[in-house]
């Protein structure tokens, strides 16, 4: 039986921002395909504009699923704000996909904006919206999402020459910020299998916000005691295998 799995990365970040995990994802489940989507204004999409509500985000991200010959089981694997369209494109569009797994998001109405955003990032963000080093800048991303410090180096030299590649621009960056902010689900849950995964160590959005996702959408719930907000990048091993254990009983 086949199966696609579609990757979707959050806030101003791109297909390659996943790092290694897609190929260790491959490694781990040869039998399942990966397929890699990017938000309008960033990766593959860094010229087009972004759109300011979630809505549009899905509809856009949607059009690259269409495109995708179907397998007989379909997946969307999707964190932070790449989590938020996702919930959008399954309430949205029930039938398009089988089950889904979603990563330390948070939503307006469930969770308050000073978990949403922790008020420690708020002047650091604010900062990097207008820095222009570039190196500088996503050195700081990982100091804020990740909680594996010995990698951020070689990291944060390689996000730069992502960005240099694919320019994110002010513009999109608030756009899409914004449109995190405004989401709001309806309160229909999707009639499909969900997984939350989350980390305890996040230092960008308060844990709680996925506790109380979960809690929203009668959905089972794993946390990492110490990964951050990045938890495919601090604990992939440990990802893969609470896919593999999830994905047994589906």
């Amino acid at each position: 039986m086949s199966e696609n799995w579609f990757f979707l990365r959050g806030l101003v970040r791109e297909s390659g921002h996943w790092n290694e995990f897609p190929k260790l994802f491959q490694e781990k489940f040869p039998d399942r395909k990966v397929i890699l989507l990017d938000l309008p204004g960033n990766g593959a999409y860094y010229q087009k504009q972004s759109p300011s509500t979630v809505s549009e985000l899905a509809d856009h991200v949607r059009q690259d699923f269409l495109r995708t010959p179907r397998a007989d089981k379909n997946f969307i694997f999707a964190i932070s704000l790449g989590a938020m369209v996702a919930m959008e494109w399954l309430q949205s569009h029930p039938d398009d996909v089988n089950a889904a797994v979603l990563i330390n998001s948070s939503l307006r109405g469930l969770s308050p904006f000073y978990d949403r955003l922790r008020p420690q990032n708020y002047l650091t963000i604010l900062k990097l919206l207008f820095s222009n080093d570039l190196h500088h800048r996503e050195k700081e991303i990982l100091r804020i999402t990740s909680n594996r410090p010995k990698v951020h180096e070689a990291i944060s030299l390689a996000w730069t020459k992502l960005q240099q590649q694919h320019p994110v621009s002010k513009r999109n960056a608030i756009q899409q910020i914004f449109a995190a902010m405004k989401y709001k689900p309806k309160p229909l849950k999707p009639n499909i299998p969900l997984l939350i995964l989350n980390g305890l160590g996040d230092r960008l959005v308060h844990p709680r916000c996925s506790e109380k996702l979960a809690s929203f959408w009668s959905a089972p719930i794993m946390k990492h005691p110490s990964a951050g907000h990045d938890l495919c990048l601090d604990e992939p091993e440990w990802v893969l295998e609470q896919l593999e254990l999830w994905t047994k009983n589906l």
